[in-house]
């Protein structure tokens, strides 16, 4: 049969131990191409990037070569890798040799070019940058090159156009976490120490991580988180609900963290920025709970704080509520005069009953005065000690009722100096999240359309 004859007869006197050219001056000029099949995995920790490519070559043997009308017109065969000479093309980044399947064949034509079509599964380093993760785009390289051979001896070419290469995702399987962008491919010359000159082939592989899944899972949880905080400050500051509230909140966010510490790349080289934006989250629940401690302690135990001075009131009770336009500032003033009211009427409540105790009736003891001074004389020395007593008793309960209403008064203006705190801290805390959530969001757009 033609096939058997024609294998026969280009092995016979085949010798693969050197490079096929009937001239050691000719130069055997390796084309190549590459098409990306799929993105295996990235490991961030590693600086490894895994591949999966078709890759193919062809290069002129001039030793295989016949005439077609000999052999039953016959054009094309297939032979052996292992009986033939192949370049040593190799590519730079190898790391470690991936799973990938065996072709022990390769086509020729009766024009001596040769054709070497093969996957390769490509474990690389790369150079990961997971700043922007998960907005993150990265850029691999695979240079081919010779590793023993010049560029005088073997040279490299691309097999198609640049711009074919670079848009190419025909065979692309993009069901998974990463999306492929483009491929650029360089060719270039590369010497050491004014040695000879290599041939190098340069395809930059450009994907770009799908980052739904991780928003879903990292970034709305957190987003939830904040607002309930943010929410919190609705709660009244003089009751003890907001600091358990807040403290649930810390809780939460932190076992949250844990558990999504396993999901965000770790790199020896930087920290991505949703790690930051975590540690800045939850130095914000801190600052907010310590907020609220502050204010807590302030509004509480007022009986062993001094009367508020004078400059916190103009401060806070006359310029911050205009400031801040708070809407009751007019009962801060009404509240203490009320206390003042109060405060007159339980004197007169006293001092009526003060008289109702010694006479009912001014007029009437000047008359009993008068006309019976000398039975009066008589019973003083007896009355006397009762009345006195009776008059203690309501000069304490009076100065109690007045030291009581000068704490409730105490009480008032601090609570009140409390409530104009909390809304000044609350504003100040939700402009500080609102510009750090508009320039995370606004970097991140910024990056998943770039």
């Amino acid at each position: 049969p033609a096939l058997r004859r024609l294998s026969h007869s280009l092995l016979a006197h085949y010798q693969k131990d050197t490079r096929p050219v009937r001239d050691w001056r000719t130069t055997t000029t390796v084309v190549i191409d590459l098409m990306v099949y799929a993105i295996l995995s990235v490991d961030e920790k590693n600086q490894v990037l895994t591949t999966y490519i078709w890759y193919r070559q062809h290069w002129t043997d001039e030793f295989l070569r016949w005439d077609p009308e000999r052999f039953d017109n016959l054009t094309q065969i297939s032979l052996p890798v292992e009986s033939i000479w192949v370049p040593d093309i190799l590519i730079n980044e190898f790391v470690d040799v991936g799973k990938s399947p065996h072709v022990p064949y390769v086509y020729v034509s009766h024009h001596g070019e040769v054709q070497n079509l093969k996957p390769i599964q490509v474990m690389t380093a790369c150079s990961l940058d997971i700043y922007n993760f998960p907005f993150d785009v990265q850029n691999c390289s695979l240079t081919f090159t010779s590793w023993l051979h010049h560029i005088r001896d073997i040279n490299l070419s691309l097999w198609r156009q640049p711009e074919l290469v670079k848009f190419d995702r025909s065979v692309f399987m993009n069901q998974g976490e990463w999306e492929l962008l483009y491929v650029l491919s360089s060719f270039q010359e590369f010497s050491v120490k004014s040695s000879d000159s290599y041939a190098e082939m340069k395809f930059y592989v450009v994907i770009r991580r799908r980052p739904l899944f991780y928003t879903v899972s990292l970034l709305l949880p957190s987003i939830f988180l904040m607002v309930m905080d943010i929410v919190g400050f609705y709660l009244p500051p003089n009751s003890g609900e907001r600091v358990s509230f807040k403290i649930t909140l810390l809780l939460g966010y932190s076992v949250f963290l844990i558990i999504v510490s396993d999901t965000l790349p770790a790199t020896a080289v930087g920290t991505p920025l949703i790690g930051i934006y975590f540690v800045v989250c939850m130095a914000l629940l801190v600052i907010s709970l310590t907020e609220t401690i502050l204010i807590v302690r302030l509004v509480h135990k007022q009986d062993l704080q001094p009367h508020v001075p004078q400059w916190v009131k103009r401060l806070l009770l006359e310029r911050a509520t205009v400031l801040l336009c708070i809407r009751d500032r007019d009962t801060f003033s009404q509240s203490r005069t009320q206390s003042s009211d109060i405060s007159r009427q339980v004197e007169n409540d006293s001092t009526a009953k003060l008289n109702q105790y010694g006479c009912e009736d001014t007029r009437e003891c000047e008359t009993a005065g008068g006309t019976g001074h000398a039975a009066a004389s008589a019973g003083q020395e007896e009355g006397s000690p009762l009345l006195l007593g009776v008059l203690r008793e309501i000069t304490a309960i009076r100065q109690f009722l007045e030291k009581r209403e000068e704490f409730r008064d105490v009480a008032r203006e601090w609570l009140q100096v409390g409530y104009v705190l909390d809304v000044l801290l609350f504003r100040a805390y939700l402009v500080a999240v609102l510009a750090y959530s508009v320039t995370l969001g606004t970097l991140w757009s910024v990056w998943r359309d770039a």
